[in-house]
């Protein structure tokens, strides 16, 4: 099994002191996977003021990453609910938290309990919980609503990046499905082999003046019809977002859902509206690089 490697650490001014995000962006590139250790103090950010002077630790899993013109690096936790230490939240909810490498943090929270709530009402003015002196509020989207959203900097004692980086691209088309790099064959036959798959997709949903951005998602179920030759596969749930620099949270500019990746070039992107939960689908042609492990 490939370690995890570290090639970036900051302290708690997001300072670098180790590391560079040249690193980190390399190895995003090449697909690797992201993990992030934080460390906090349990007074300072789980119950303010609690007589436990506790240092806790963290490791999270950030399952989807962005790399954003080649130059900035987002990960996005797409699988978390919200945990209040020793257990769960109280209200179930999809916690995705997105991490930028400058340390810039950001939250949307659609909330799963089927609750009618009001319709998002945009940008409030920025608010940091109470008593938590290291959260520094950036703004503050929605509240009130089924998909409030909010970036800060929660100034964690250190964070580490580490990587994954063992993941290997065999295959690569453009929106159109004509081959840019790599074998077909050659991928077909990790897939039959049951290798772990992973895509980056570049500019999924790209609008006029968007900078260029490739974003890299784990995959589930492929199907390979050997009478025509054609290949999908469908993916873990994404975090889709506008690309900037940093990655933020606002009105309108995220959703989830499930994306079916198809080797001509055709995405389809199954998702729903945060703030109503409602389903639609909207259809997109990429260029797509694929991954085996």
């Amino acid at each position: 099994m490939s370690q995890q490697v570290p090639v970036l650490s900051l302290d708690s001014q997001c300072q670098v002191i180790a590391g560079s995000t040249k690193l980190l962006c390399e190895a995003i590139s090449r697909g690797a996977d992201l993990r992030i250790y934080t460390e906090f103090k349990y007074e300072e950010h789980i119950i303010p003021g609690s007589p436990d002077r506790g240092i806790v630790r963290e490791v999270s899993n950030f399952r989807v990453t962005y790399l954003i013109d080649k130059r900035w690096v987002a990960g996005i936790m797409n699988l978390r609910m919200p945990v209040a230490l020793p257990g769960f939240g109280n209200q179930p909810s999809w916690s995705f938290f997105m991490y930028n490498q400058n340390g810039q943090q950001a939250i949307a929270r659609p909330f799963l309990d089927g609750v009618k709530r009001p319709e998002p009402c945009g940008e409030v003015p920025a608010y940091a919980p109470k008593n938590m002196p290291k959260y520094q509020a950036i703004d503050n989207y929605d509240d009130g609503s089924n998909g409030p959203c909010s970036n800060f900097i929660y100034h964690f004692e250190i964070f580490k990046f580490y990587v994954q980086d063992n993941w290997r691209e065999v295959y690569a088309h453009d929106a159109n499905g004509k081959r840019l790099s790599g074998s077909f064959s050659d991928y077909m036959t990790a897939f039959e082999n049951g290798a772990d798959m992973k895509v980056g997709i570049s500019n999924l949903f790209h609008s006029e003046g968007d900078l260029p951005y490739e974003v890299f998602l784990h995959c589930g179920p492929g199907y390979y019809h050997t009478g025509n030759g054609s290949y999908c596969v469908s993916t873990e749930p994404a975090v889709i977002v506008k690309p900037a620099i940093p990655m933020v949270y606002k009105t309108g500019n995220w959703s989830s859902g499930n994306i079916l990746v198809s080797t001509d070039g055709k995405v389809e992107y199954w998702y729903y509206n945060p703030y109503t939960m409602q389903y639609s689908k909207k259809i997109d042609h990429c260029a797509i690089r694929y991954f085996v492990r």
